[in-house]
C-alpha cells in the first residue's frame, strides 16, 4: 500500500473542497494587542487581529503576565508530572479555589484544555451511572459530542434550543433512569444563547441531571464574570458547570465545577485527566490573576459588549449580512468555502487584518462564515477600518448583501 498517497489524496480533497487550513504565522505583541506581526516569505508585517478568544485581552493584562513570571521565577516552568505524580502544585489548590467560588459550587478540576474537560467528564460521568442515556444539544461542541461518544451511553440529540422536542424525548425514557442533558450557554459559532432556566425546569421535571458549557461566556457575563447562568441567577440549578480558562481569562486550560462528589469522581477515574502533565505553574498563577480580576472589575466586560454592539450596527448599517444574535459574537455569512477562504486572504493581503475563515465541520456546509471577535481595545478607528475593508472585500467578490440602512449614530 502507497501510504504517503494516501494521506496526500486526503489533503487534496480537502483543497478541492475548498477548506484546506492556512496557519498565519503570527506574532503578538504584549501590550499592543489586537496588534501583531504577520510572518511571511515576504517578510514581517503588522496586522490588526479580529477573530482572537482572548475575548477580553487578559492575555496581555499587566496582572496576569506578572503573575505568571513571579510563577516561572519561584517555581520554574515545567508542572513535573501528572497531578498524581508530583504534579500537583499550591498553585492548582488555589485556582481550583477561585473556580470553585466562582460558580458558587463545592468544587472544582482544572483540565489542560476545554476539550479535554468536556470529553473527560461527560465520558467519565455517563458511564459511571448506571444505563445513562445522554441528551445532547445538535449543535453541542464537538469535545462535547466526543465525549458523548466515548461513553458508549446511548444517547439522543434535540433539535438546537428544541425545548419540546427537548420534552418529548425525556418523556419516552423511564422516570428512574438515568438522563443527562449537555448543552451550551453561548453557542460560538452563530453566537445563540441555550434556554438554560428552561432546560433546568425540564431536568427537574423529569429526574435528569444537567452538564453546561460556558466557555464563551465566563468572564464575560454575570456580576463576577461566572457566565450566562450567573448572569441569571441559575448557578445552583446546573449539577455541572464546565468552563475554560483560554479565551475570555486569556490564558490556557480547561475546568469543571460541581459537587465534591462529582469532582472526586471525575479527579479519580478519567483518563483524560489522570494520564496527562498537570498545567505548568505560570499558566496556574495568571489564570487566578485573570479570574480573580474579572471577579471584581466590570470594566472590561462593559466596554466588551459596547464594542460588540458597535460592530455589529455598523456593519449592519453598511449591509453585511450579519448573522443576529444576543451575544458578543460577530458572525457575517459568506456561504461559500472558497469564496469565504478568498475574503479572509484579501483582508490580510489588501488591509492588514486577520480574520480566520469559518468552513466545514465547524460549522455546516452552506454557512461557511466570518467570525468576528470585538474585544474591549478594539478602538472606533479600527471599527471603521474593518468596515470599509469588509465592503471592499465584499465589492470585489460580488458577495451577497443585505439592504443596507441609515447609519446610525455612534
Amino acid at each position: 500500500m502507497d501510504y504517503g498517497r494516501f494521506f496526500e489524496d486526503a489533503v487534496a480533497a480537502i483543497r478541492n473542497e475548498g477548506r484546506y487550513r492556512v496557519f498565519a504565522d503570527l506574532e503578538r505583541q504584549a501590550g499592543r494587542f489586537p496588534f501583531a506581526h504577520h510572518h511571511t516569505p515576504r517578510g514581517r508585517r503588522e496586522v490588526v487581529v479580529w477573530c482572537s478568544n482572548d475575548y477580553l485581552g487578559m492575555g496581555q493584562h499587566p496582572a496576569t503576565r506578572e503573575a505568571a513570571v513571579d510563577a516561572v521565577m519561584r517555581l520554574g516552568t515545567g508542572a513535573g508530572g501528572t497531578r498524581n505524580i508530583s504534579g500537583t502544585n499550591h498553585l492548582h489548590v488555589m485556582l481550583e479555589e477561585e473556580l470553585a467560588d466562582l460558580h458558587g459550587k463545592q468544587a472544582a478540576l482544572v483540565f489542560t484544555s476545554g476539550y479535554i474537560a468536556n470529553e473527560a467528564t461527560l465520558s467519565t460521568v455517563a458511564k459511571l451511572l448506571p444505563d445513562c442515556v445522554i441528551l445532547s444539544d445538535s449543535m453541542n461542541h464537538a469535545s462535547m459530542i466526543e465525549g458523548i461518544r466515548m461513553s458508549r451511553c446511548p444517547k439522543q440529540v434535540f433539535r438546537h434550543n428544541d425545548l419540546e422536542h427537548l420534552e418529548s424525548l425525556l418523556q419516552a425514557l423511564p422516570r428512574d433512569r438515568a438522563k443527562l442533558i449537555a448543552f451550551e450557554s453561548v453557542y460560538s459559532m452563530d453566537g445563540d444563547i441555550g434556554e438554560i432556566e428552561a432546560i433546568c425546569d425540564l431536568a427537574d421535571r423529569y429526574g435528569a441531571m444537567t452538564y453546561l458549557d460556558e466557555v464563551h461566556a465566563v468572564g464575560l457575563y454575570g456580576p463576577r464574570g461566572g457566565g450566562v447562568a450567573e448572569q441569571r441567577g441559575l448557578m445552583d440549578r446546573l449539577t455541572i458547570i464546565q468552563g475554560t480558562l483560554a479565551k475570555a481569562y486569556g490564558c490556557m486550560g480547561g475546568y469543571i465545577t460541581a459537587s465534591s462528589a462529582i469532582v472526586d469522581a471525575v479527579r479519580s477515574t478519567a483518563p483524560g485527566f489522570i494520564f496527562t502533565t498537570s498545567l505548568a505553574p505560570a499558566i496556574c498563577a495568571a489564570a487566578t490573576a485573570s479570574v480573580r480580576h474579572l471577579k471584581v472589575s466590570q470594566t472590561e466586560r462593559t466596554k466588551h459588549q459596547e464594542r460588540a454592539a458597535t460592530v455589529k450596527r455598523r456593519l449592519k448599517a453598511v449591509g453585511l449580512p450579519v448573522m443576529d444574535n444576543p451575544s458578543h459574537i460577530v458572525p457575517v455569512l459568506v456561504g461559500d468555502p472558497v469564496r469565504c477562504k478568498q475574503a479572509t486572504d484579501l483582508l490580510m493581503e489588501r488591509h492588514g487584518i486577520y480574520i480566520q475563515p469559518i468552513n466545514y465541520p465547524t460549522v455546516a456546509r452552506g454557512t461557511e462564515r466570518l467570525r468576528i471577535t470585538p474585544t474591549p481595545v478594539h478602538d472606533d478607528r479600527l471599527v471603521d477600518h474593518l468596515t470599509e475593508a469588509l465592503l471592499d472585500v465584499w465589492q470585489t467578490l460580488d458577495l451577497h448583501r443585505t439592504q443596507p440602512t441609515a447609519i446610525a449614530a455612534e
